[in-house]
């Protein structure tokens, strides 16, 4: 467990030590100044971190917290090709940082040694940096030529967070993260991952998988006898089915195929997104594809006895949480959005903005994360409040450890999710998830 003492030195690591080093070996800094590398890093990690639309102005009252007075006219000239590196480096140095917490707990997730849920955001970039950021090609958001993939592999028991910048182009499979992966974790992934051959991987480390299922991959039953996925279905007595089966023509992979039959307006609001996402792309949806959405399938090789079907159902619901984390990293941090059209003052926003995120992150693991039902949403709202409070005591370990026990104890004091009936959160779910 990381110690607030522990997030001080860390942060101050990355944002001096390490920004200032950063400068140099890229040229962002050729002289004595008072924007040195790391109080430009500071600049717009707590500018951002304070307000992730801040005018030029408003950050130049972030620098003057820091000590350093500068105009917006000149702030606005040091964006360079060798400020974009300054910071990405700093980046990349703030992400090989582990921070963990203590462990949250939720009987549940403690089955496992660990639960990892992994996911993948795009950013799109100015065109300008295809040659470095490759993206899918083509014209429209989704496929463009130059974007950035933040990979991301977050543990929901101590809520480590490992990231990864990839080109737009790359697949998700292509995600390298540390690893490997401790024996007896569970790994959460979605489709984009999907790769019996990687599932096999994890077999001899002693890590468990649980995904929902690519309903392409060739199923067979406990007979051997390849099985066509909707006739199976419809065949089982119950609406709700957990069963013995191999999948892949080749790889024959024993697992096991949960489903469970859900309501009709479920079933209903499911194909007309897929109806419109299909149109979107001038295609068609085939009729087995639209009878599958009345069913939530998943395949897992935990065994019954450790994971039953109803808590595989719930626990899968936890690879949403990522993509909340994004959401909120994207519509609070607007880590893919810029006040300018210049491209290398956009390039350097997305990475200040990731690292102010990466540091947002690492306050929530030492102030609030063993509480179940916290909301990060209402936790980033406090942390802005007091970004300039940490800018300003950013100049010792001490000073800047005593801020952070206060935003702590302003966390801890609020920032709570309400509990609901008709739709529970999935904190509530997990905690009420037992049997069969």
């Amino acid at each position: 467990m990381t110690t607030i003492p522990q997030v001080a030195r860390a942060m101050r690591a990355i944002l001096t030590t390490t920004a200032d080093e950063a400068a140099r070996t890229t040229h962002f800094v050729q002289r004595t100044s008072p924007l040195s590398g790391a109080t430009f890093s500071q600049t717009f990690v707590f500018g951002f971190l304070g307000n992730a639309q801040a005018t030029l102005e408003e950050l130049t009252q972030t620098a003057a917290t820091l000590g350093v007075a500068i105009s917006p006219q000149a702030l606005d000239q040091r964006f360079t090709a060798s400020a974009a590196a300054c910071l990405e480096q700093g980046l990349l140095a703030a992400s090989a940082r582990v921070i963990t917490a203590e462990p949250v707990t939720i009987p549940l997730r403690r089955r496992f040694t660990a639960v990892y849920v992994q996911d993948s955001s795009t950013i799109v970039l100015p065109a300008v940096f295809a040659a470095q950021w490759h993206g899918c090609g083509g014209s429209t958001a989704s496929g463009t030529s130059a974007a950035l993939t933040l990979q991301a592999r977050w543990e929901m028991c101590t809520g480590r967070l490992d990231v990864q910048l990839q080109e737009g182009r790359a697949s998700d499979r292509t995600a390298v993260l540390p690893g490997p992966l401790p024996a007896g974790a569970l790994r959460l992934a979605d489709l984009g991952y999907w790769s019996l051959d990687a599932f096999a991987a994890l077999a001899p480390h002693e890590v468990f998988w649980l995904s929902r299922l690519q309903i392409q991959t060739a199923i067979y039953d406990v007979m051997g006898e390849r099985r066509e996925l909707l006739e199976f279905l419809e065949a089982q007595p119950t609406d709700t089915i957990d069963l013995a089966v191999t999948l892949g023509e080749h790889q024959r992979l024993a697992a096991r195929l949960l489903a469970v039959r859900v309501p009709q307006d479920v079933a209903d609001s499911r194909r007309r997104r897929l109806r419109q996402a299909a149109r979107d792309k001038g295609r068609q949806v085939s009729a087995t594809r639209l009878a599958l959405a009345a069913w939530t399938l998943f395949v897992t090789h935990v065994p019954p006895e450790r994971l039953t079907l109803r808590e595989a159902l719930v626990l899968g619901r936890m690879r949403w949480q990522i993509a909340l984390l994004f959401k909120l990293w994207k519509s609070q941090g607007r880590v893919d959005e810029s006040r300018s059209t210049k491209p290398w003052r956009i390039l350097c926003e997305v990475y200040a903005k990731l690292l102010a995120m990466l540091v947002q992150h690492g306050v929530f693991l030492v102030s609030l994360w063993a509480y179940p039902d916290r909301s990060l949403t209402k936790a980033a709202q406090t942390v802005q409040k007091h970004a300039l409070h940490l800018a300003s005591a950013f100049a010792s370990v001490k000073r800047l450890a005593e801020a952070l026990g206060t935003v702590k104890r302003c966390l801890a004091a609020g920032c709570r999710m309400n509990r609901r009936k008709k739709y529970p959160n999935t904190y509530q779910l997990l905690l009420d998830a037992t049997g069969p």
